[in-house]
């Protein structure tokens, strides 16, 4: 197995110039291409890979007291892409900080065409959370973690909304971003648009919903409507939509937001018969 990798020895090697300086990299954004960390993180990513989920596995660097215990994963990415092996010294030297997980890998997106092919590619009874606003990457990888876990079909990302392919979002997500299909669409009022055009029922999440979340019986197609921390959903949207609210304690503001996806995802998914064996 340890013959087949390939050694780095210096920190400046072109081969491995994706990994270089990581946080400088991730704050300017890498396009379609992103950096997956950790064991949890490139399983999802192999599996999405041989699912045909609309990414590719470019390359992996491995720290070398890593690569004993991961004979599993390295057998599937040598199939598909180049493995550099280096010690903790070039290692920490080339990402720029002390990378303690030890795992790395450049993964690329192969983003749907438009957002209506991805709604085309829904099943008759479907479950989407759509974000609008979401600046946070915790919370963008709490919202994926949420939706993986409560089976719904998708996630859909408003154009103001960062990107669940940074580093940080895809860990918070446990891999989850790299197992949710999603789309980045326009502007939120043109989603709501197109998902009703698509046979959805919209609901948006709001302290001032009209409606009990705890009431609420979805139909065959519901798409969740969170919005960003503070302002949430804009007016305009909230008045053209179904507003539900979650229940809480008199005192507090509201819930956040990946908090509140969350319970509303576990609440549609047991009705929808998607939880518990159902």
């Amino acid at each position: 197995m340890a013959g087949r990798l390939i050694r780095i020895e210096d920190p400046a090697d072109p081969r491995i110039a994706e990994f270089t300086a990581m946080r400088d990299r991730d704050l300017a954004g890498r396009g379609d291409r992103f950096v997956a960390e950790g064991r949890v993180v490139l399983q999802a990513l192999l599996d999405a890979e041989s699912g045909g989920r609309r990414f590719v596995l470019e390359k992996a660097l491995i720290l070398e007291n890593r690569v004993e215990g991961l004979e599993d994963l390295l057998a599937r990415m040598e199939q598909a892409c180049p493995v550099y092996v280096a010690g903790r010294a070039v290692l920490d030297a080339a990402v720029g900080f002390a990378m303690h997980r030890g795992i790395l890998a450049v993964g690329r997106h192969v983003p749907t065409d438009s957002f209506a092919d991805f709604l085309a590619q829904m099943p008759d009874q479907a479950l989407l959370v759509v974000a609008c606003g979401i600046a946070n990457h915790d919370n963008i990888g709490g919202i994926f973690r949420n939706a993986g876990v409560f089976g719904a079909d998708g996630v859909v990302l408003d154009a103001s909304c960062c990107d669940p392919l940074y580093r940080k979002a895809i860990r918070v997500s446990v891999g989850a971003a790299l197992r949710v299909p999603f789309c980045r669409g326009g502007s939120i009022a043109d989603l709501v648009s197109m998902l009703a055009s698509a046979g959805f029922e919209v609901a948006g999440l709001s302290p001032q919903g009209a409606a009990q979340l705890a009431d609420f019986q979805p139909g065959r197609r519901l798409a969740l409507l969170a919005g960003t921390e503070g302002e949430g959903l804009p007016a305009e949207i909230l008045t053209s939509v179904k507003t539900l609210r979650i229940e809480q304690a008199p005192g507090m503001d509201s819930l956040n937001v990946a908090t509140a996806s969350g319970i509303a995802l576990w609440h549609a998914a047991a009705r929808m018969g998607r939880t518990g064996g159902n």
